[in-house]
């Protein structure tokens, strides 16, 4: 296969060969860095190769034409729990972390953080992506809120680090929130770090219930007949983003 030999060609002159798989017919890319995944971005605009971002593959599972001329790249090798911080209030983990796992090792320092609570079986890095969403007595409780900063590989191959672990930082838009929900397409989540709480808040969000996970609703957005005004914006945030259209709608 022409697609196979050329990936090969030129990932193997680049990474360590166990960087790249193949599962279930597909050429599959795991980073281990943020430096790793910019330098795969660069190149596969260089060579024209359209990339899929697949996380732990939950959501989606990448099988079918649409995506045999894709590489997916998969972030389980980026799985580390980065840092916890009792004082400051806040938890940092790769974005290939399990979402469920952060509340057992939250609770070695009686700390909680809502949405690992619930029964997502993504990584943090899938769940700020695809924009998990909670509601707890009638009100929306997205993950984004809890979202304070990440570290992030755009489109184009830049490693950027929006937002701020202090409790107030600049004025202004927070930029980080652009990408909850992005599906993947505006850039890779390699980390993320989320405001926690004391434990003995955990009985407030005993009630919560999390939100049924819906792509469709986002891609709505991306279409071209879509006139609504957040539409136009998105439109015009993910050509912003991603000019070379490496990551594209699949």
């Amino acid at each position: 296969m022409v697609i196979k030999t050329n990936i090969e060609n030129w990932l193997t002159d680049e990474f360590p060969s166990d960087r790249l798989t193949w599962q279930k017919g597909l050429p599959t890319f795991h980073p281990e860095s943020a430096e790793e995944a910019s330098r795969l971005i660069k190149l596969a605009i260089k060579h024209a190769q359209p990339l899929y971002l697949n996380g732990f593959g939950n959501n989606i599972d990448p099988v079918g034409e649409k995506f045999e001329h894709c590489l997916l790249v998969k972030t389980d090798r980026l799985n580390k729990l980065l840092e916890i911080a009792p004082e400051d209030f806040y938890v940092k983990a790769g974005g290939g972390y399990p979402l469920k796992e952060l509340n057992k090792r939250l609770a070695e320092n009686d700390l909680y953080f809502p949405h690992s609570s619930l029964p997502y079986v993504g990584s943090v890095g899938g769940a700020v992506a695809v924009g998990l969403s909670a509601e707890l007595h009638d009100h929306d409780l997205p993950i984004k809120k809890y979202l304070i900063s990440a570290e992030i590989v755009t489109a184009d191959g830049e490693i950027i680090t929006p937002g701020s672990v202090c409790f107030k930082s600049v004025s202004g838009y927070d930029i980080v929130k652009i990408f909850s929900p992005s599906w993947g397409l505006l850039g890779l989540v390699v980390s993320a770090t989320f405001r926690v709480m004391p434990v003995s808040g955990e009985l407030d969000f005993k009630a919560m219930k999390m939100r049924e996970v819906n792509r469709k609703n986002f891609l709505a957005g991306l279409e071209e007949n879509n006139t609504d005004t957040s539409a136009i914006y998105s439109r015009k945030i993910k050509n912003k983003f991603d000019p070379a259209t490496v990551l594209p709608v699949v």
